[in-house]
């Protein structure tokens, strides 16, 4: 008996679960300076589960296709611990730490937490201090005053260990450029995932702030975001995955994963006019600059 045709939707939903096929690879390395590999690794159709090893897969995978450094991202006690334990064992890795500005206002005992994430920071492991900021998007009034909190302790963990500060800034722009000038920016600020307009990017350049842009660059919808990029400066600029999300044209959608970073890189090089070679180099210095050196270069 012939089986009927999968239709479109049945085919898109069957599909919606995996990883998408690599890109060209890129002529220079560069780093993936945002990812959450604890749930990457997670995702039912990972890469490598068969072989039991998906993080060396992901890696692997990500580095044949010239991304061969990534930063794993803490946003919670569980996941600060987990990327500061692999970053102290593969050379590829470094980790930041923190608490996630949705977090902070759940927490029971938010300075018993800060203070595991202060001794978590000292390790040469970690890299940054992030992902902290400001979220105004699912927290709602009653939790802010948690949120600024938990914001203001990571900015002076990241001074106290010299490290660089990883912020995530959703609908509070004004809010956390206000904190960080009532506190006094680290030296190095990342702004992870970039959402601002152009003229919000250029505050922050002019504040010698790093912008790190991330798959929503790409997005058919984001030409507010792609005035951003073309206002930065190269050596203000790093590439994000957020992986497992945020998933780049023309694979939005399904799971993200670090070698799917050339996608967003060539976006980059087309908007702000910079040739792909150039690009590539000046976003892996960066990365250099801001969270290295790695073990092995």
């Amino acid at each position: 008996m012939t089986q009927p045709a999968e239709t479109r939707r049945a085919r898109a939903a069957r599909r919606a679960g995996e990883f998408p096929p690599p890109p060209e690879p890129l002529p220079v390395p560069v780093i993936d300076s945002h990812t959450h590999l604890d749930l990457t690794v997670a995702e039912p159709a990972v890469p490598g589960r068969d072989a039991g090893d998906p993080v060396a897969t992901l890696l692997a995978q990500a580095a044949a296709v010239g991304v061969d450094r990534l930063v794993q991202v803490g946003v919670d006690l569980d996941s600060s611990r987990w990327g500061a334990e692999l970053a102290a064992r593969v050379p590829a890795v470094v980790a930041t730490v923190a608490l996630h500005p949705n977090e902070a206002p759940r927490l029971a005992d938010l300075d018993e937490a800060l203070r595991a994430i202060e001794s978590l920071a000292a390790a040469d492991a970690v890299r940054g201090v992030g992902e902290t900021g400001l979220d105004h998007f699912r927290t709602g009034p009653d939790g802010l005053a948690a949120q600024q909190a938990s914001f203001r302790a990571h900015i002076a963990i990241a001074k106290r260990y010299g490290k660089p500060l990883v912020i995530h800034d959703r609908d509070a722009h004004a809010d956390v450029l206000r904190v960080l000038d009532d506190e006094g920016a680290p030296e190095t600020v990342v702004m992870h995932c970039f959402s601002g307009d152009a003229e919000f990017a250029a505050e922050c350049v002019r504040r010698g702030f790093v912008l790190s842009f991330a798959g929503t660059v790409t997005f058919g919808n984001a030409a507010g975001l792609r005035a951003a990029a073309a206002v930065t400066p190269v050596d203000q600029l790093l590439v994000e995955t957020d992986a497992p999300y945020l998933t780049p044209v023309p694979h939005r959608g399904r799971p993200n994963a670090s070698y799917l970073v050339p996608h967003t890189v060539r976006t980059l090089a087309e908007v702000t006019g910079t040739g792909l070679d150039e690009l590539c180099a000046a976003i892996s210095a960066t990365g250099d600059r801001v969270f290295g050196p790695w073990a092995g270069r």
